[in-house]
């Protein structure tokens, strides 16, 4: 089935020479089910599910013009970037809501080299669901490693009711307080059958970048060798054979494969779901590039992250997540007052951090600018989550002291621990929450702020 855009309903607005780049949030259509359902109604930047790929040199300034066509407010937020604070597009933290009609120059600088992505950071849930998202790739100042081809993978699930339209539903408390809203249609860039044709022994690299609402990828590569050089953007120390892949919502990996089909075969990328694996894009064996397979990739150059200083030393803090269905929490602190879990359901709130729900008055850390900050974070709930911090990468500590690698959100399971780690080098107010979209918007979320 094919989920290809329509060509009414999106039409890029024209610009005057000299100004910005446009990014548009519209209204459309989508043909996003086979051809024989009707056309979906959605949302999406610019006439593209998903949005206009952005790509940069590393250092380069980027520079966009977002404009709000739909009925709601909305803000535009640039993930993984380690950008200015008031670029970060968090609304009541970083900057106010992008009213219907109005515009905001989102102007930065970018940093790092790696796979990144845009979205929306109002009614996220709703306006993610409906298909706001993009790419945006910095590539490395040096040259990327060879390869035959370079290509975004955007994956994505759509929960569509039997007249191929986006069900509605989307502030339901089941959705809330259990897993998130899981679609039942997935697409990789907009295509329920993405698919294109390879050669045997060609390299490909993949950006592969979850853009769901709240649903896990777990990922294999067949008919394909390969591994993963980069994780949320930032190079790995040295390449990772690539086996079973996990993706959480907001998480990015850079994976090199070689194509090791045979010409008139097929390769896939599969998901694995509870009923068994699913081809979620094909590629199909039509040549032969060469003779054999080239040799392993060497690492990607670092990125100019600073590192950690000791962890003795460093600035703690420490975050408990309670709540959802099936969870011990009988309520939580939510506009200066105690509240029960069904007064707080019925405020549209099922989980808390340290005991609040929603954003606390005040920061969960406040460091100075070039310290290094540990949290302790303990999944007490029965879901799993997807912890997401804004302006800044950390590393995970093993309980023998190692540094993993860099990254922007973490997946923790239920009952599961964890330490994390980083350099509080941006200055500003910076969120941190879970990236099930219902989650966030159902209390988890709180604040750091770097002086």
């Amino acid at each position: 089935m094919v989920a290809a855009l329509a060509a009414t309903g999106f039409r890029p607005t024209a610009l005057q020479a000299g100004t910005p780049p446009d990014l548009i949030a519209r209204e459309g259509v989508l043909q996003l089910a086979p051809a024989n359902y009707p056309e979906t109604q959605g949302i999406g930047y610019n006439g593209a599910v998903p949005g206009p790929m952005i790509r940069l040199p590393q250092g380069a300034r980027m520079t966009r013009r977002f404009q709000n066509e739909l009925p709601q407010p909305s803000t535009i937020h640039w993930h993984g970037i380690r950008l200015d604070n008031a670029m970060d597009g968090v609304p009541g933290l970083t900057q106010d809501v992008v009213e219907p009609g109005a515009t905001f120059l989102y102007d930065f600088v970018v940093p790092d080299a790696g796979t990144y992505w845009y979205h929306p950071h109002n009614r996220s849930y709703e306006q993610m669901a409906r298909g706001l998202s993009g790419a945006l790739v910095v590539e490395e100042a040096g040259g990327g490693p060879e390869v035959d081809n370079d290509e975004v993978l955007l994956i994505d699930d759509w929960r569509l009711a039997e007249d191929a339209q986006i069900a509605g539903g989307f502030g339901d408390m089941h959705d809330w307080a259990h897993a998130g809203r899981i679609g039942n249609w997935i697409t990789v860039n907009g295509l329920g059958d993405w698919r294109k044709p390879v050669q045997q022994h060609s390299r490909h690299r993949w950006r592969l970048v979850n853009t769901a609402n709240a649903r896990i990828f777990s990922l294999e590569a067949q008919g394909l060798g390969g591994w993963i050089i980069a994780l949320d953007g930032m190079p790995l120390d040295a390449p990772q054979p690539l086996d079973r892949l996990t993706l959480a919502p907001a998480q990015r990996a850079d994976i090199i494969v070689d194509v090791t089909a045979s010409v008139g075969e097929e390769a896939f990328l599969v998901s694995f779901e509870r009923d068994g694996g699913y081809a979620i894009a094909t590629f199909d064996v039509t040549a032969i590039a060469r003779s054999e397979r080239l040799d392993a990739p060497s690492p990607l150059p670092p990125n100019p992250v600073p590192q950690l200083g000791p962890l003795e030393t460093a600035r703690k803090a420490a975050l408990l997540m309670e709540g959802g269905a099936m969870g011990r929490m009988g309520g939580a602190m939510m506009g200066g007052q105690m509240m029960g879990m069904r007064e707080m359901a019925g405020a549209g709130k099922v989980w808390a951090f340290n005991g609040m729900a929603d954003m606390p008055d005040e920061p969960l850390v406040a460091a100075d600018r070039g310290e290094t900050v540990r949290i302790d974070i303990t999944n007490d709930t029965a879901w799993p989550h997807a912890m997401h911090l804004h302006g800044h990468h950390f590393r995970q500590i093993g309980s023998n002291g190692t540094a993993g690698p860099l990254r922007d959100t973490l997946l923790m399971d239920r009952g599961e621990t964890a330490q994390i780690a980083f350099v509080a080098d941006n200055p500003g107010d910076w969120l941190l929450h879970c990236h099930m979209l219902e989650h966030s918007a159902g209390g988890m979320m709180t604040w750091l702020r770097v002086a």
